[in-house]
């Protein structure tokens, strides 16, 4: 969503432009692939506007989530995170997330696999679905790598072979 989007949204719902308010969709914006929580937005608008506190970003934050300029995402870690509400799918549902669960990566996946899905539930038995959030935990390839090798090396100790590299 751009920023011009964003004031005549706030102007329509009698709110003011602030530069706060700004500064965190720019924020948001800066950092398209992170899932930002209102501590990590607060540290960042820290940088250009020290004068700024962590109530005025909770502020912020909740005003944009009600004009859904954002989302908020929680992946099972204790923390609200947000993002830019971006495009949605044909659905008009927003993007799902695959998680690791060794290292805490977030990918997000752009395509809504549910769309099928939700044609079947409409067609069987008339359940008109309105949103939904998919979170898939697993783990990423790095940590399956990492698991493959410390797999290999415990195999081949267990063996009496001698570790790769010796």
């Amino acid at each position: 969503m751009n920023e011009e989007r964003v004031k005549d949204l706030l102007r329509k719902h009698g709110l003011k432009v602030t530069s706060q308010r700004l500064l965190v969709l720019g924020i948001l914006a800066s950092y398209p692939d992170k899932h930002l929580t209102a501590e990590e937005i607060y540290d960042l608008a820290r940088e250009t506007g020290p004068e700024i506190g962590l109530a005025t970003i909770y502020r912020t934050v909740q005003v944009l989530l009600e004009l859904q300029v954002i989302n908020k995402v929680t992946f099972g870690d204790g923390y609200a995170r947000y993002e830019l509400n971006g495009e949605e799918s044909i659905s008009g549902h927003r993007h799902h997330h695959a998680i690791c669960n060794r290292c805490g990566k977030v990918y997000s996946l752009a395509t809504d696999m549910l769309d099928t899905l939700e044609r079947q539930v409409m067609d069987t038995i008339g359940f008109q679905v309105s949103d939904h959030e998919v979170k898939l935990y697993g783990l990423c390839r790095d940590c399956r790598n990492q698991n493959n090798q410390k797999e290999r090396a415990e195999y081949k100790a267990a063996a009496g072979e001698m570790p790769d590299g010796l």
